[in-house]
Protein backbone atom coordinates (compact mmCIF):
# COMPACT_ATOMS: atom_id res chain seq x y z
CA UNK A 1 0.00 0.00 0.00
CA UNK A 2 1.31 3.57 -1.38
CA UNK A 3 -0.40 6.22 0.94
CA UNK A 4 -0.43 9.58 -0.12
CA UNK A 5 0.95 11.74 2.94
CA UNK A 6 -0.18 14.64 1.78
CA UNK A 7 -4.07 13.75 1.13
CA UNK A 8 -4.57 16.81 4.27
CA UNK A 9 -3.49 19.84 1.77
CA UNK A 10 -5.15 18.43 -1.00
CA UNK A 11 -2.57 17.26 -2.90
CA UNK A 12 -2.68 13.86 -5.51
CA UNK A 13 0.50 15.20 -7.14
CA UNK A 14 3.72 17.28 -6.75
CA UNK A 15 5.04 17.12 -10.31
CA UNK A 16 8.54 17.37 -11.04
CA UNK A 17 10.79 19.06 -8.37
CA UNK A 18 13.77 21.19 -9.87
CA UNK A 19 17.51 20.62 -7.81
CA UNK A 20 17.82 24.53 -7.84
CA UNK A 21 16.75 24.72 -3.66
CA UNK A 22 15.38 27.98 -4.79
CA UNK A 23 12.95 26.88 -7.07
CA UNK A 24 8.90 27.45 -6.06
CA UNK A 25 7.85 23.58 -6.21
CA UNK A 26 10.78 22.75 -4.10
CA UNK A 27 10.08 25.14 -1.25
CA UNK A 28 6.35 24.30 -1.73
CA UNK A 29 7.50 20.72 -1.24
CA UNK A 30 9.08 20.91 2.17
CA UNK A 31 6.06 22.89 3.28
CA UNK A 32 4.23 19.81 2.99
CA UNK A 33 6.66 17.96 4.08
CA UNK A 34 6.81 19.84 7.35
CA UNK A 35 3.24 19.61 7.50
CA UNK A 36 2.74 16.04 8.50
CA UNK A 37 4.57 14.02 11.63
CA UNK A 38 5.10 11.19 13.19
CA UNK A 39 1.77 10.98 15.25
CA UNK A 40 -0.40 11.96 12.09
CA UNK A 41 1.28 9.47 9.78
CA UNK A 42 0.77 6.73 12.28
CA UNK A 43 -2.84 7.38 12.91
CA UNK A 44 -2.77 7.29 8.62
CA UNK A 45 -1.20 3.45 9.28
CA UNK A 46 -3.64 2.29 11.43
CA UNK A 47 -6.60 2.80 8.65
CA UNK A 48 -4.42 1.54 6.22
CA UNK A 49 -3.99 -1.79 8.87
CA UNK A 50 -7.85 -1.64 9.30
CA UNK A 51 -8.37 -1.63 5.44
CA UNK A 52 -5.75 -4.24 4.95
CA UNK A 53 -7.94 -6.40 7.15
CA UNK A 54 -10.89 -6.31 4.64
CA UNK A 55 -8.64 -7.68 1.87
CA UNK A 56 -8.12 -11.43 1.15
CA UNK A 57 -4.87 -11.14 -0.17
CA UNK A 58 -3.71 -9.25 2.91
CA UNK A 59 -1.68 -10.87 5.79
CA UNK A 60 -1.11 -7.76 8.53
CA UNK A 61 -0.05 -10.15 11.01
CA UNK A 62 3.55 -10.26 8.83
CA UNK A 63 3.66 -6.66 7.58
CA UNK A 64 6.93 -4.94 6.12
CA UNK A 65 7.83 -1.05 5.74
CA UNK A 66 9.75 0.92 3.50
CA UNK A 67 10.68 4.64 3.20
CA UNK A 68 12.62 7.26 1.54
CA UNK A 69 13.70 10.27 2.10
CA UNK A 70 11.29 11.65 4.47
CA UNK A 71 9.51 8.76 4.66
CA UNK A 72 12.45 6.51 5.96
CA UNK A 73 10.98 7.76 9.45
CA UNK A 74 7.51 6.79 9.07
CA UNK A 75 8.15 3.16 8.22
CA UNK A 76 10.67 2.66 11.03
CA UNK A 77 8.20 4.30 13.11
CA UNK A 78 5.57 1.55 12.18
CA UNK A 79 7.66 -1.10 13.77
CA UNK A 80 7.46 0.40 16.86
CA UNK A 81 3.74 1.75 16.35
CA UNK A 82 2.77 -1.68 15.57
CA UNK A 83 4.88 -4.30 17.04
CA UNK A 84 2.80 -7.19 16.74
CA UNK A 85 2.47 -6.44 12.74
CA UNK A 86 5.69 -5.02 11.70
CA UNK A 87 8.02 -7.64 11.19
CA UNK A 88 10.56 -5.63 8.75
CA UNK A 89 10.94 -1.71 8.18
CA UNK A 90 13.66 -0.13 6.38
CA UNK A 91 14.44 3.23 5.59
CA UNK A 92 16.14 4.16 2.34
CA UNK A 93 18.44 7.32 2.46
CA UNK A 94 15.93 8.67 5.52
CA UNK A 95 15.63 12.06 7.29
CA UNK A 96 15.10 13.09 10.63
CA UNK A 97 17.11 9.78 11.61
CA UNK A 98 18.13 11.13 15.36
CA UNK A 99 16.03 13.89 17.07
CA UNK A 100 15.56 14.67 20.01
CA UNK A 101 12.22 13.31 20.26
CA UNK A 102 10.65 10.14 21.83
CA UNK A 103 10.00 8.78 18.80
CA UNK A 104 13.19 9.12 17.06
CA UNK A 105 14.08 6.01 14.42
CA UNK A 106 17.51 6.16 15.96
CA UNK A 107 15.45 4.75 18.86
CA UNK A 108 13.54 2.22 16.98
CA UNK A 109 16.06 -0.41 17.67
CA UNK A 110 15.07 -0.60 21.66
CA UNK A 111 11.43 -0.37 20.97
CA UNK A 112 10.76 -3.18 18.29
CA UNK A 113 11.52 -6.74 17.82
CA UNK A 114 11.23 -6.25 13.96
CA UNK A 115 14.20 -6.13 11.86
CA UNK A 116 15.41 -2.70 10.90
CA UNK A 117 17.76 -1.80 7.95
CA UNK A 118 18.84 1.90 7.47
CA UNK A 119 20.30 2.09 3.55
CA UNK A 120 22.24 5.48 4.05
CA UNK A 121 23.82 7.71 1.60
CA UNK A 122 27.54 8.41 1.76
CA UNK A 123 26.69 11.74 1.09
CA UNK A 124 23.53 13.31 2.12
CA UNK A 125 22.68 17.00 3.54
CA UNK A 126 19.92 15.52 5.17
CA UNK A 127 22.02 12.55 7.26
CA UNK A 128 25.64 13.30 7.17
CA UNK A 129 27.84 11.08 8.84
CA UNK A 130 27.10 12.34 12.70
CA UNK A 131 23.41 11.45 11.99
CA UNK A 132 24.12 7.62 10.75
CA UNK A 133 26.43 7.44 14.12
CA UNK A 134 23.71 8.62 16.27
CA UNK A 135 21.46 5.60 14.39
CA UNK A 136 24.74 3.50 14.58
CA UNK A 137 24.78 3.95 18.35
CA UNK A 138 21.15 3.94 18.45
CA UNK A 139 20.49 0.45 17.51
CA UNK A 140 23.80 -1.44 18.96
CA UNK A 141 22.09 -4.64 19.63
CA UNK A 142 18.82 -4.65 18.22
CA UNK A 143 18.10 -6.68 15.11
CA UNK A 144 19.15 -4.15 13.04
CA UNK A 145 21.51 -2.89 10.52
CA UNK A 146 22.99 0.74 9.27
CA UNK A 147 24.80 0.58 5.74
CA UNK A 148 26.17 3.29 3.74
CA UNK A 149 26.77 2.94 0.53
CA UNK A 150 29.90 4.20 -1.04
CA UNK A 151 30.22 7.21 -3.68
CA UNK A 152 25.78 7.84 -3.53
CA UNK A 153 24.46 10.96 -2.14
CA UNK A 154 20.65 11.44 -1.48
CA UNK A 155 18.19 9.81 -3.86
CA UNK A 156 20.56 7.25 -5.42
CA UNK A 157 17.75 4.78 -5.67
CA UNK A 158 15.47 6.81 -8.43
CA UNK A 159 16.39 6.24 -12.03
CA UNK A 160 15.30 9.55 -13.22
CA UNK A 161 17.58 11.61 -10.62
CA UNK A 162 21.15 12.75 -11.44
CA UNK A 163 22.22 11.04 -8.38
CA UNK A 164 21.05 7.39 -9.42
CA UNK A 165 23.49 5.38 -8.58
CA UNK A 166 22.95 1.90 -10.75
CA UNK A 167 24.87 -0.74 -8.71
CA UNK A 168 23.73 1.24 -4.93
CA UNK A 169 19.69 1.51 -6.50
CA UNK A 170 19.85 -2.16 -7.34
CA UNK A 171 21.76 -3.33 -4.02
CA UNK A 172 19.37 -1.98 -2.34
CA UNK A 173 16.37 -4.05 -3.88
CA UNK A 174 18.48 -6.86 -2.99
CA UNK A 175 19.12 -5.83 0.73
CA UNK A 176 15.12 -4.64 1.12
CA UNK A 177 13.69 -8.19 -0.32
CA UNK A 178 16.14 -9.87 1.44
CA UNK A 179 14.92 -8.52 4.66
CA UNK A 180 11.39 -9.10 3.35
CA UNK A 181 12.13 -12.45 3.06
CA UNK A 182 13.69 -13.54 6.04
CA UNK A 183 10.95 -11.63 8.02
CA UNK A 184 7.94 -12.05 6.18
CA UNK A 185 7.15 -15.75 5.80
CA UNK A 186 3.76 -17.04 6.69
Amino acid sequence: MLPNLYYRSGVMELGPIPPDPEAPERKRMFEYMNSINIPMVMEDTTALLAYAETQKAANTKIVGTVGYCMSGRYAINAATHFPDKVKAAASVYGTHLATDQPDSPHLAGQKTKAELYFACAETDIYAPQEIIDKVTDGVKGANAEVEVYPGTHHGFAFPKRPVYHRDAAERHWERLLALYRRNLKK
